[in-house]
C-alpha cells in the first residue's frame, strides 16, 4: 500500500544540463551560419538570351537561379532548423503530463 509506483525524479545533472544546452545553441549558430553564408554568396552571374534565328541550341552550363553557395547556405539553414524541431519536440515529448501516459 505505501508503494510509490512513480519512478523518483532526480534533478539534472550539470553535464546532463550543459548537453541540454548544447543543442539548441548549435542549433542556432548551424541556422545563423547558412544565413550568413546564403546572403554573401547571393550573386547572380548567369543571364539568358532569346535568339529566334540561330539554329543552334542555346545551352547554360552552370546556369542555376541561385548560386551554389547561396543552396549550401540554404541547406544548412534546413539542417539548423532541423535540430531546433527535434530538440523543441524532444523536450515538450519529455515535459507531458506523467498522468496522461
Amino acid at each position: 500500500m505505501g508503494e510509490n509506483t512513480t519512478p523518483e525524479e532526480h534533478p539534472p545533472s550539470k553535464r546532463a544540463a550543459g548537453a541540454a544546452a548544447l543543442v539548441p545553441l548549435l542549433g542556432l549558430v548551424t541556422v545563423l551560419a547558412g544565413v550568413l553564408i546564403a546572403y554573401l554568396n547571393r550573386d547572380f552571374t548567369g543571364w539568358f538570351a532569346y535568339a529566334p534565328l540561330s539554329n543552334t541550341p542555346f545551352v547554360a552550363n552552370g546556369a542555376a537561379f541561385m548560386t551554389q553557395g547561396t543552396q549550401i547556405g540554404l541547406a544548412f539553414m534546413v539542417a539548423g532548423l532541423l535540430l531546433l524541431a527535434f530538440w523543441a519536440g524532444y523536450r515538450l515529448g519529455r515535459s507531458g503530463n506523467p498522468g496522461q501516459r
